[in-house]
């Protein structure tokens, strides 16, 4: 990846140690660049950070209302959960209202995040099921999806009418034809853009309103309103996108993907963020987020979270401060 900027230093001993770099791109409502890092033509996989796009047709569809899905539905098809009670309870019961169960999902299990989940399994000699994937809300909403369309079980097909929806609904959010897709940890396709379109798309959901507009706008603007009301639902207790939107106090929507990407939705600013750590750290990426956030003025940088993030202290195994991982000298205000 060319065009790279330095964006988060560690720091041990007075002497920086590692290095992370990455791109970054900040949209505004209308869709063009405020501000930028690195190169955002830059293509990249959005992994998990497109999960509101890719749940935009539920609620455009129809789907959504027929199924009676509520918020917290909604949330969890948008989030990457730890695997917790909150996430599974939830996950089950969709499965079980639409006639399913977790043979019907397509994503594979997956051993809890959550650790009392985990240890229960473990306590009970049980093996991890489909529902404790941290996909399976996004997974339940293709299933859902698919059975409003009255389309076949295997959702995960490109050409599947459920993933020709998403794309469609993808390249109109992104402003642009994607150059492809790869298959993501949950088998689902994952279509690629650039930063700029991934930022434009998250700039246009900012912008978007639940009671006026297009109908993909609407079901955009509360798709985003969910992930700030439910924090506790994207991720998990000790997850960054639930304690960052915690700390931010619903000024903004953040969603990690695999491989180091972030996205921000800002409704107060209209402004959408995107970003990519080029080796692929998340620490990196959850520092580098902190600091847009605050330079956005979405997080307060006195806040313990945010100081979590950015002035994150390097403990070694009995606890002794080491040094520091922060935003590098220039990035974001730094």
């Amino acid at each position: 990846m060319n065009m790279s900027t330095p964006m988060v230093e560690l720091w041990r001993g007075g002497i920086l140690e590692s290095q992370h770099a990455g791109h970054a791109v900040i949209c505004d409502a209308g869709g063009e660049i405020a501000e930028a890092w690195g190169d955002p033509a830059q293509i990249i996989y959005p992994r998990s950070s497109a999960k509101l796009l890719q749940a935009i047709p539920l609620i455009e569809s129809g789907a959504a209302k027929a199924a009676g899905l509520t918020d917290r539905h909604l949330a969890l098809a948008c989030a990457s959960h730890h695997g917790g009670h909150i996430h599974t309870d939830l996950a089950q019961s969709w499965l079980r209202d639409l006639g399913l169960g977790d043979d019907d999902l397509r994503c594979g299990p997956q051993e809890p995040s959550d650790l009392e989940a985990r240890d229960e399994l473990i306590r009970a000699h049980a093996k991890p099921c489909q529902y404790h994937n941290n996909c399976s809300g996004k997974h339940t909403s293709f299933l859902t999806l698919g059975q409003h369309l009255r389309a076949g079980p295997d959702y995960i097909d490109a050409d599947h009418p459920v993933q020709v929806e998403v794309r469609d609904v993808f390249e109109d959010m992104t402003g642009m034809d994607s150059p492809g897709f790869g298959i993501d940890g949950c088998s689902a396709p994952n279509f690629a853009t650039s930063l700029r379109g991934l930022a434009r798309a998250m700039a246009r959901v900012a912008a978007a309103r639940e009671d006026t507009g297009s109908a993909r706008d609407r079901a955009a603007a509360r798709l985003a309103r969910t992930m700030r009301e439910c924090p506790e639902l994207i991720a998990g207790p000790t997850g960054s996108c639930t304690l960052l939107m915690q700390a931010a106090g619903g000024r903004a929507a953040v969603k990690y993907g695999a491989e180091a990407v972030y996205i921000a939705i800002l409704p107060e600013q209209k402004l959408g963020v995107a970003l990519k750590i080029t080796d692929g750290g998340m620490r990196a990426a959850e520092c580098a987020t902190a600091a847009l956030l605050i330079r956005l003025g979405a997080l307060d940088a006195d806040h313990p979270v945010a100081r979590g993030f950015v002035s994150a202290p390097i403990l070694n195994r009995r606890g002794i401060d080491t040094g520091v991982m922060k935003p590098s000298a220039g990035f974001a205000g730094y």
